[in-house]
């Protein structure tokens, strides 16, 4: 009875991370990656933009 309360765990951790894994990427289908790739986009207009380097660089 022991053995299969062993086995029991790494099945129920199993389960429990692909239910987790669904619940996290319920809205990734509805998301898109306009708001990452726009921050990413100001990032590279911003270091564009500043064009000076460290002293001695």
């Amino acid at each position: 009875m022991g053995v299969l309360v062993w086995l029991l765990i790494p099945l129920v951790a199993a389960v429990g991370g692909g239910l987790w894994g669904t619940w996290v990427n319920r809205t990734r289908k509805t998301r898109s990656d306009g708001p990452e790739l726009d921050g990413y986009a100001r990032f590279r207009a911003a270091m564009e933009k500043s064009g000076t380097g460290a002293p001695g660089a």
